[in-house]
Protein backbone atom coordinates (compact mmCIF):
# COMPACT_ATOMS: atom_id res chain seq x y z
CA UNK A 1 0.00 0.00 0.00
CA UNK A 2 1.48 3.35 -1.04
CA UNK A 3 1.15 6.43 1.15
CA UNK A 4 -1.47 8.96 0.17
CA UNK A 5 -0.20 12.06 -1.64
CA UNK A 6 0.02 15.28 0.34
CA UNK A 7 -2.95 17.65 0.22
CA UNK A 8 -0.98 20.10 -1.94
CA UNK A 9 -0.66 17.49 -4.71
CA UNK A 10 -4.45 16.96 -4.83
CA UNK A 11 -5.21 20.49 -6.03
CA UNK A 12 -2.88 22.53 -8.20
CA UNK A 13 -2.13 25.98 -6.85
CA UNK A 14 -3.70 28.87 -8.73
CA UNK A 15 -1.63 31.32 -6.68
CA UNK A 16 1.37 30.55 -4.51
CA UNK A 17 3.51 33.35 -3.08
CA UNK A 18 6.06 33.62 -0.31
CA UNK A 19 6.14 37.11 1.21
CA UNK A 20 9.41 38.07 2.92
CA UNK A 21 10.84 41.29 4.33
CA UNK A 22 13.29 42.93 1.95
CA UNK A 23 16.94 43.15 2.93
CA UNK A 24 18.93 45.63 0.87
CA UNK A 25 22.34 44.41 2.03
CA UNK A 26 23.56 40.92 1.10
CA UNK A 27 25.77 38.84 3.38
CA UNK A 28 28.79 39.73 1.22
CA UNK A 29 27.91 43.42 1.46
CA UNK A 30 27.52 43.07 5.21
CA UNK A 31 30.98 41.49 5.44
CA UNK A 32 32.49 44.34 3.44
CA UNK A 33 30.68 46.97 5.50
CA UNK A 34 31.83 45.37 8.76
CA UNK A 35 35.40 45.27 7.41
CA UNK A 36 35.33 48.99 6.61
CA UNK A 37 33.67 49.90 9.92
CA UNK A 38 36.15 47.71 11.79
CA UNK A 39 39.11 49.35 10.06
CA UNK A 40 37.78 52.85 10.77
CA UNK A 41 37.10 51.93 14.41
CA UNK A 42 40.56 50.38 14.77
CA UNK A 43 42.16 53.43 13.15
CA UNK A 44 40.29 55.78 15.46
CA UNK A 45 41.25 53.68 18.46
CA UNK A 46 44.92 53.78 17.51
CA UNK A 47 44.75 57.54 16.89
CA UNK A 48 43.23 58.20 20.32
CA UNK A 49 45.73 55.83 21.92
CA UNK A 50 48.67 57.71 20.41
CA UNK A 51 47.48 61.10 21.69
CA UNK A 52 47.07 59.72 25.21
CA UNK A 53 43.28 59.33 25.29
CA UNK A 54 43.49 55.59 25.82
CA UNK A 55 40.00 55.16 27.42
CA UNK A 56 38.40 56.39 24.19
CA UNK A 57 39.96 53.53 22.18
CA UNK A 58 37.87 51.04 24.19
CA UNK A 59 34.73 52.89 23.18
CA UNK A 60 35.80 52.60 19.52
CA UNK A 61 35.82 48.80 19.90
CA UNK A 62 32.49 48.89 21.73
CA UNK A 63 31.01 50.98 18.93
CA UNK A 64 32.05 48.42 16.28
CA UNK A 65 30.70 45.57 18.41
CA UNK A 66 27.36 47.32 18.89
CA UNK A 67 27.16 48.08 15.16
CA UNK A 68 27.69 44.36 14.42
CA UNK A 69 25.14 43.25 17.02
CA UNK A 70 22.41 45.58 15.73
CA UNK A 71 22.91 44.41 12.15
CA UNK A 72 22.71 40.76 13.25
CA UNK A 73 19.45 41.48 15.06
CA UNK A 74 18.13 43.14 11.92
CA UNK A 75 19.09 40.12 9.80
CA UNK A 76 17.22 37.86 12.22
CA UNK A 77 14.04 39.22 10.63
CA UNK A 78 14.79 37.37 7.39
CA UNK A 79 13.56 34.17 9.05
CA UNK A 80 10.05 35.63 9.11
CA UNK A 81 7.83 35.03 6.10
CA UNK A 82 4.24 34.39 4.98
CA UNK A 83 3.08 31.89 2.39
CA UNK A 84 -0.20 32.55 0.59
CA UNK A 85 -1.54 29.60 -1.41
CA UNK A 86 -4.78 29.48 -3.38
CA UNK A 87 -6.28 26.18 -4.54
CA UNK A 88 -9.80 25.58 -5.84
CA UNK A 89 -10.86 24.47 -2.35
CA UNK A 90 -9.13 26.98 -0.04
CA UNK A 91 -6.88 29.95 0.37
CA UNK A 92 -4.35 29.22 3.11
CA UNK A 93 -1.99 31.65 4.78
CA UNK A 94 0.97 30.33 6.76
CA UNK A 95 2.83 32.84 8.91
CA UNK A 96 6.30 31.78 10.08
CA UNK A 97 7.66 33.98 12.88
CA UNK A 98 11.23 34.65 14.02
CA UNK A 99 11.27 31.64 16.33
CA UNK A 100 10.06 29.22 13.66
CA UNK A 101 6.51 28.96 14.95
CA UNK A 102 3.86 28.57 12.28
CA UNK A 103 0.30 29.88 12.37
CA UNK A 104 -2.15 28.96 9.66
CA UNK A 105 -5.44 30.44 8.46
CA UNK A 106 -7.78 29.07 5.84
CA UNK A 107 -10.50 30.84 3.87
CA UNK A 108 -13.13 29.61 1.43
CA UNK A 109 -12.06 31.31 -1.83
CA UNK A 110 -15.50 31.94 -3.33
CA UNK A 111 -16.45 34.34 -0.54
CA UNK A 112 -13.04 35.88 -0.02
CA UNK A 113 -12.50 39.62 -0.50
CA UNK A 114 -9.07 41.16 -0.98
CA UNK A 115 -8.92 44.84 -0.02
CA UNK A 116 -6.23 47.51 0.05
CA UNK A 117 -6.23 51.26 -0.53
CA UNK A 118 -5.40 52.21 -4.11
CA UNK A 119 -2.96 53.98 -4.12
CA UNK A 120 -1.77 52.45 -0.85
CA UNK A 121 -0.52 54.56 2.04
CA UNK A 122 2.47 53.34 4.08
CA UNK A 123 0.10 51.99 6.75
CA UNK A 124 -2.57 50.57 4.37
CA UNK A 125 -3.19 46.94 5.31
CA UNK A 126 -3.72 44.19 2.74
CA UNK A 127 -6.82 42.49 4.13
CA UNK A 128 -8.29 39.10 3.36
CA UNK A 129 -11.92 39.03 4.54
CA UNK A 130 -14.59 36.33 4.57
CA UNK A 131 -17.59 35.54 6.76
CA UNK A 132 -16.83 38.28 9.31
CA UNK A 133 -13.20 37.26 9.71
CA UNK A 134 -10.29 39.23 8.35
CA UNK A 135 -6.54 38.84 8.26
CA UNK A 136 -3.90 41.43 7.42
CA UNK A 137 -0.97 40.01 5.44
CA UNK A 138 2.29 41.41 4.14
CA UNK A 139 2.56 44.15 6.74
CA UNK A 140 6.35 44.17 6.31
CA UNK A 141 6.13 44.80 2.55
CA UNK A 142 6.37 48.27 1.01
CA UNK A 143 2.98 49.69 -0.06
CA UNK A 144 3.60 49.15 -3.79
CA UNK A 145 4.44 45.46 -3.27
CA UNK A 146 1.33 44.97 -1.09
CA UNK A 147 -0.73 46.44 -3.94
CA UNK A 148 0.95 44.08 -6.45
CA UNK A 149 0.18 41.07 -4.24
CA UNK A 150 -3.43 42.23 -3.84
CA UNK A 151 -3.89 42.62 -7.60
CA UNK A 152 -2.29 39.24 -8.40
CA UNK A 153 -4.36 37.47 -5.74
CA UNK A 154 -7.53 39.24 -6.90
CA UNK A 155 -6.83 38.15 -10.46
CA UNK A 156 -6.28 34.54 -9.37
CA UNK A 157 -9.56 34.62 -7.42
CA UNK A 158 -11.40 36.05 -10.43
CA UNK A 159 -9.98 33.25 -12.61
CA UNK A 160 -11.13 30.67 -10.06
CA UNK A 161 -14.63 32.13 -9.84
CA UNK A 162 -15.14 32.51 -13.59
CA UNK A 163 -17.27 29.81 -15.18
CA UNK A 164 -15.64 27.49 -17.69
Amino acid sequence: MSPSPPAEAEHPALFDAVLQPHRSLSQTGFGLLMGVVGLVGFGNGIAFLTIGAWPVSGFCGLEVGLFYLLFRLNYRGTRMFERVRLTPSALTVERHDLRGRVRQWSFQPYWLRVTIDDPPEPDSPLLLSSHGRSLAIGGFLPPAERLDVARALGQALATLRSPG
